[in-house]
């Protein structure tokens, strides 16, 4: 898994690509919750995800529940297909807020 992490409209986009499995998923927790302490807007782009598990999967779930706390938002955006199936097996397609792509994430006011 690689990332990247850039800064657009007072927002943090964490842009993920490769696999974000067991392995590199304690890593990519780390960067989401990271990303809570100077920001309180994270949009994930998903777009280059080959494949997610169910810890990738979690990783999600507990930077959603962070942003909740710290009273952020959190959103998807340009979710790859594999991703995007996953999200729909656990129905977690409807807990997360997805975007079509970053640009309308970051032009979403809430």
């Amino acid at each position: 898994m690689k990332h990247e992490i850039l800064k657009r409209n007072g927002a943090t986009i964490v842009a993920f690509k490769g696999e974000i499995d067991l392995e590199s998923s304690p890593a990519a927790r780390k960067i989401l919750l990271r990303c809570f302490d100077n920001n309180s807007k994270v949009v994930v782009d998903l777009s280059g995800v080959t494949y997610i598990d169910s810890s990738g999967v979690a990783s999600l779930v507990e930077a959603l529940q962070a942003a909740k706390k710290n009273a952020g938002q959190f959103s998807l955006a340009a979710v790859s297909e594999p991703t995007r199936r996953v999200l729909e097996l656990a129905r977690l397609d409807k807990v997360f807020t997805l975007y079509d792509s970053v640009d309308k994430a970051l032009d979403n006011p809430a």
